[in-house]
């Protein structure tokens, strides 16, 4: 498919791809959506910044255009992934419509959700957590949903929404068509994919683990006292928009406070913000009103801000998996990037088990070293049930140092 032009779409969505410059299909979306639009159960996998949404979201419109009586559901793993999703499909379906529409996420107003509820939307998008406590009130009606879509399964599976996910199905037809899109695709998503598709046809677009071409990556060892000012160095050598990733809130709020000390332009995104703060804090991100993001794992899924130049792991993910997605942040839709690892020697581990995802054949070369006092060893294992089925750290860990991609 060499454009959107070949594939018969609504006049409406046509207009509203052009103004959003969708011009030449990515690999996912020329897979995917000649395939939904014919009605096929899908289970995909790419890279992130591939432009899923875009690849279940056409097909999802044309069937709302072209079933008056039918409604579309959508879930994601994280609030900020269900409004980015949300808006792209406002903006796909145009205005005008006559198509309702609703979001329900955690920490929203929930009166504000039973309004956009009671107008009988056509399209929902939202978390299981939020649309679960719909369902136990009775303020949203499934029956006529034949089109669902479940995106970052994976993650999903992660944050331990597996459960609501099977009690939300439930309440949805199983006459319906169903895309299930995933970065990863472990045991435990294609046991659920046997559960939720029918016949369905599997697409993987690239290689899942490896990151994008267009990103740089640099890794520099060094020592836990040393690290903070190996930070301040990255930050003052770097231009352009930064995303600072940390293990934990505390820690999160901790650096945002030093920072600001110092002056640098800063904010915080982690999952004890109000909704309202969340938004703000993306939204200033965005405009570049803000330089710095420093996130918890919550900013490493979805989050789509084109002009992210630099990642930089201040703490290795709490999951391997999720190294690829926070280092995705940037260089994302042919754009590039650059992406820093501060690794001390109590990562040693991790860093391995994380190198051997992503260079299986362990051609790793060094870009950047630097030296570090060392620390002692400690043991760095990971709880293997919030990797959900993923590769976790409590895999054996070989010798020293893995240098970086």
């Amino acid at each position: 498919m060499q454009n959107f032009d070949t594939l018969g779409l609504h006049p409406r969505i046509l207009h509203a791809i052009t103004k959003l410059n969708f011009i030449t299909p990515t690999p996912i979306q020329a897979e995917a959506i000649p395939l939904a639009l014919v009605g096929k159960d899908i289970l995909g996998s790419a890279q992130t910044g591939t432009g899923k949404t875009a690849a279940f979201g056409i097909p999802l419109i044309t069937h709302l255009l072209s079933n008056p009586d039918n409604t579309a559901l959508v879930m994601t793993p994280t609030r900020e992934l269900a409004s980015q999703v949300y808006d792209i499909l406002q903006k796909i379906l145009g205005r005008d419509s006559g198509i309702n529409n609703a979001l329900l996420i955690g920490g929203d107003s929930m009166e504000k959700q039973i309004r956009q509820l009671k107008t009988k939307p056509r399209l929902i998008v939202g978390t299981p957590g939020r649309i679960n406590d719909h369902l136990q009130r009775r303020n949203v009606n499934f029956s006529k949903t034949r089109f669902l879509v479940l995106d970052e399964t994976d993650r999903m599976l992660d944050m331990g929404f597996g459960i609501q996910i099977d009690q939300i199905l439930t309440y949805v037809p199983k006459d319906r068509q169903t895309l299930l899109f995933s970065a990863t695709l472990p045991s435990n998503i294609l046991k659920l994919s046997g559960k939720y598709l029918n016949d369905p046809i599997r697409i993987s677009i690239g290689t899942i683990n490896k990151p994008s071409a267009d990103l740089k990556q640099e890794t520099i060892e060094t020592s836990e006292t040393d690290k903070y000012d190996q930070l301040l160095t990255q930050l003052d050598r770097r231009q352009g928009s930064i995303i600072i990733f940390v293990k934990t809130k505390y820690g999160a709020d901790r650096m945002l406070k030093k920072l600001k000390t110092l002056k640098y332009n800063a904010d915080v995104m982690h999952g004890d913000l109000k909704q309202r703060q969340r938004d703000r804090a993306i939204q200033d991100f965005r405009s570049s009103k803000t330089r710095i993001m420093i996130a918890t794992d919550i900013a490493s899924r979805g989050l789509d801000i084109p002009h992210i130049e630099h990642v930089i792991n201040y703490d290795l993910p709490q999951c391997p998996n999720d190294y690829v997605h926070r280092i995705g942040r940037t260089a994302r839709a042919g754009a590039t990037g650059e992406a820093v690892n501060l690794v001390t020697p109590q990562d040693i581990k991790k860093w391995n088990i994380i190198t051997r995802l992503i260079n299986p054949d362990d051609k790793i070369k060094s870009v950047s070293k630097s030296k570090s006092k060392g620390a002692p060893k400690r043991n760095n294992s990971f709880n293997k049930k919030n990797c959900s089925g993923n590769p976790s750290y409590s895999n054996k860990s070989r010798g020293k140092f893995k240098k970086a991609v």
